[in-house]
């Protein structure tokens, strides 16, 4: 019978290749994904409180409570349903009319508040979204230092929008780009 050559039990060995150890680690790695995917669906599911304006060019100030997962499109639609009653011009509305303005950055309806949360997605003046406490900077008056409390967003008609975009504020406003480091700006 032949014998198999032994080997030296000193010799690092751990650069090699081997099956078993490649395996252990691909199992380690999908247990790690799975329960990296299972916190952020938790973490999704957490409400959050989002105060905002109906623009018609006067705000009108409300509160509605959503998931984080929340995308803008079901966001304009919850809307859409809460004030339905009380603004005459969203009865008719579709939520595809409706815009979501935070930060003087017009938000695409595909995009989620979990997606700008994790992104820490800025703004023209800073974070889009900050929930975290922090110190009020308005107190200082001074304009140097970066704003970190995050204005209420604008829910408008895209029709109001059109008809508008040549008058401040709307006139300041622009499509968000994810891929724009307003940080360097």
């Amino acid at each position: 019978e032949p014998r198999k050559p032994l080997k030296c039990p000193h010799v690092e060995t751990s650069f090699l290749p081997d099956r078993d150890r490649e395996r252990r680690q691909a199992l380690e790695r999908e247990r790690l994904r799975d329960e990296w995917r299972s916190l952020q669906e938790k973490i999704k599911l957490e409400p959050i409180e989002i105060t905002f304006s109906f623009w018609d060019g006067v705000g009108h100030r409300h509160k509605i409570v959503l998931p984080k997962g929340t995308t803008i499109a079901d966001f304009l639609r919850a809307v859409k349903r809460d004030l339905a009653d009380s603004i005459a011009d969203l009865r008719n509305a579709a939520p595809h009319n409706l815009l979501y303005v935070k930060e003087d950055l017009i938000i695409p309806h595909h995009f989620s508040f979990y997606d700008l949360i994790l992104a820490k997605a800025r703004g023209k003046s800073g974070p889009l979204f900050r929930f975290d406490v922090h110190d009020d900077l308005r107190l200082q008056h001074d304009v140097r230092i970066e704003t970190q409390d995050a204005h209420a967003g604008k829910v408008c008609l895209k029709a109001w929008y059109e008809a508008n975009k040549h008058i401040f504020p709307a006139s300041r406003w622009e499509l968000f780009d994810p891929n724009l480091d307003r940080a360097n700006l």
